[in-house]
């Protein structure tokens, strides 16, 4: 059984995202969340909300809550917005605005003693 959140159109680029879904994978999800409060990143924040609702639609499906890990965290591309620039002698230049759809799928693990 497992129990899913997914964030579609967040205002961050996709490798940006990824470097902090990278330290996450496959730890367990209270830890993730803790460790996700004291990162100094942007993404931290946004996957911090991300893995909450998770884990919220893991306690409605009854859930143990202390044998849930994150067994798989993508960050994969968006749409982009395209703005224009104006720059020296007449030109402009082309700015991507990338945006990413962030999903993170939790999982009961059985710990092994």
């Amino acid at each position: 059984m497992e129990a899913r959140a997914i964030l579609r159109y967040a205002r961050i680029s996709p490798l940006k995202a990824r470097q902090v879904l990278r330290l996450i994978q496959g730890k367990r999800a209270a830890d993730a969340l803790y460790q996700l409060e004291f990162m100094p990143k942007k993404a931290a924040k946004i996957v911090a909300n991300v893995l909450r609702s998770a884990i919220a639609n893991a306690d409605q499906k009854k859930m143990d809550l202390e044998k849930l890990y994150i067994k798989k965290a993508v960050a994969d591309q968006g749409p982009m917005y395209k703005k224009w620039m104006p720059r020296a002698h007449g030109r402009a230049t082309m700015i991507r605005k990338r945006t990413s759809h962030i999903t993170i799928i939790l999982e009961e693990r059985e710990e092994e003693k």
